[in-house]
């Protein structure tokens, strides 16, 4: 596999989720369901801002693994058009700080914020998760969904991370790893082709956060929930009605059917792992 000197990397990472005009495709999708994009709940975001895999269901899942109150202040890589971070915040009451390396991420994603009355307790940051522009051990607690897969250097995200997190503090993983099966066949909804594409093994994964120094709480496999959900949405497209997780077509359009079929055989296939992690950064 062929790896893209980093600054290349990272402008063909941020132009595969950035095309232009994101947010009047999305506003377009809220109408379409019967919304009002100038004042849309979270309920009518959900199918939208939650770019990853099971949408809402894995974020309110990978949110009750952790204790959080309102006092606390998190850290979200790589935080899309932010669905996660107004679902914390609005979920604990708690400070979400986001971080992405896409403009038009970031853009709407403090768009949408302002426009669900949050912006008090979120915001967004653009910026490299390999060099974050945050303090050391500002933050009480981290989370990440499917964006590792676009970083080649593991080690350098979890020591950054391991940087900013405070001592004791948690994070939380939504990854998608190299499975036994096929190569992956692109395009998929992180990666136009492999030179953007960076899977590690889950085993590779686990010794990348420990040797980073995080303590493994939960180490998840999850392809028997990412299967039953890719059933469910199907069996809804079947009755005539949307699935619950829109995402990928907002984001990719024309490319976004192949990439969920290229996604779902990898599944299939074990071509890719989707694992859940819950790990602590180590006192002292």
């Amino acid at each position: 596999m062929r790896h893209d000197p980093p600054m290349q990397t990272s402008h063909d990472i941020a132009a595969h989720y950035g095309s232009g005009e994101l947010l009047s495709r999305l506003e377009t999708a809220l109408a379409e369901d019967g919304a009002d994009p100038a004042h849309p709940s979270l309920e009518a975001l959900a199918p939208y801002d939650q770019f990853h895999g099971r949408g809402l269901e894995a974020t309110a899942q990978m949110a009750g693994l952790v204790q959080v109150g309102p006092a606390d202040h998190l850290l979200d890589i790589g935080s899309g058009i932010g669905g996660p971070a107004r679902y914390f915040a609005s979920r604990f009451g708690c400070r979400v700080t986001g971080i992405d390396l896409t403009p038009e991420f970031c853009d709407v994603a403090r768009h949408l914020t302002r426009r669900v009355g949050l912006e008090q307790a979120v915001c967004f940051e653009l910026g490299d998760a390999l060099a974050m522009p945050f303090a050391q051990a500002r933050f009480d607690g981290a989370y990440s969904m499917n964006v590792s897969m676009n970083i080649a250097d593991k080690a350098a995200l979890y020591g950054e991370i391991w940087r900013v997190v405070k001592p004791g503090g948690w994070l939380v993983l939504s990854e998608v790893a190299r499975g036994p099966g096929a190569p992956l066949a692109y395009p998929t909804p992180w990666a136009a082709s492999g030179s953007s594409s960076f899977l590690s093994t889950p085993v590779e994964t686990r010794r990348g956060l420990e040797a980073a120094g995080f303590e493994i709480a939960r180490f998840q496999d999850t392809t028997a929930e990412a299967l039953a959900f890719g059933a469910r949405s199907r069996a809804m497209l079947e009755r005539g009605e949307k699935p619950p997780h829109r995402a990928v077509q907002l984001i990719h359009g024309a490319t976004a059917p192949l990439a969920m079929k290229n996604m779902a055989r990898a599944l299939a296939e074990e071509s890719v792992v989707p694992l859940e992690i819950l790990c602590r950064k180590r006192p002292g």
